[in-house]
């Protein structure tokens, strides 16, 4: 009579179940990397471009070298409107920084510096802030009447700021605008949204 021997036996074939339940949670928690990294490069991408200023023409908010986050996805749902501060690159000029400066005037509106006070569609332009009075209207010395894209920046610090007034910046299409300057993100001492 042969013999069964129990024990260890090198070989026999064990059979391989899966784990159907970790498989499928493996997929599911791969499934929810996939789509965090996906909606953090789309957010990154559209609210949270990072540029710095360059230069004190948006002094006091706003100094050389603070950093910023640019919003390039409200723009392509609605125009930028008055006080908005944008980023921009001047005449569309790729080979240059971006330009952030506030918005005064829209499509259509006309605007002209008289006796240093701006004034769109003949009123006083009112703001937030207390602009200092413009020593150089520059071209906007003379009435300006805005074309259906175009839209007059200035900087908040009136007198040091190269802006619309001037003729190398001119008048900015709405396609070189690049989106809404939102945040700002450094230095931690002026961490918070822009006004």
């Amino acid at each position: 009579m042969g013999r069964r021997v129990k024990g260890l036996s090198f070989g026999r074939k064990k059979e391989r179940r899966i784990n159907l339940s970790l498989f499928q949670e493996v997929i599911i928690w791969i499934f929810e990397i996939a789509i965090t990294i996906g909606i953090a490069v789309v957010f990154t991408f559209f609210f949270g471009v990072r540029s710095s200023v360059v230069g004190p023409s948006m002094s006091p908010q706003l100094e050389d070298g603070d950093e910023v986050l640019i919003d390039r996805f409200s723009y392509k749902f609605i125009s930028p409107k008055p006080g908005d501060v944008i980023a921009f690159l001047p005449n569309g000029n790729v080979n240059t920084h971006y330009y952030i400066k506030r918005v005064i005037a829209v499509p259509g509106d006309t605007i002209q510096i008289i006796d240093g006070v701006v004034n769109v569609n003949d009123e006083k332009y009112v703001e937030d802030l207390e602009p200092a009075y413009i020593d150089d209207a520059g071209i906007a010395k003379e009435a300006i009447t805005l074309g259906e894209d175009e839209y007059f920046v200035l900087g908040d610090n009136r007198n040091n700021s190269e802006d619309s007034r001037f003729a190398n910046i001119g008048n900015v299409r709405e396609d070189y605008i690049i989106g809404r300057v939102w945040f700002i993100s450094s230095p931690r001492d002026k961490f918070g949204f822009i006004k």
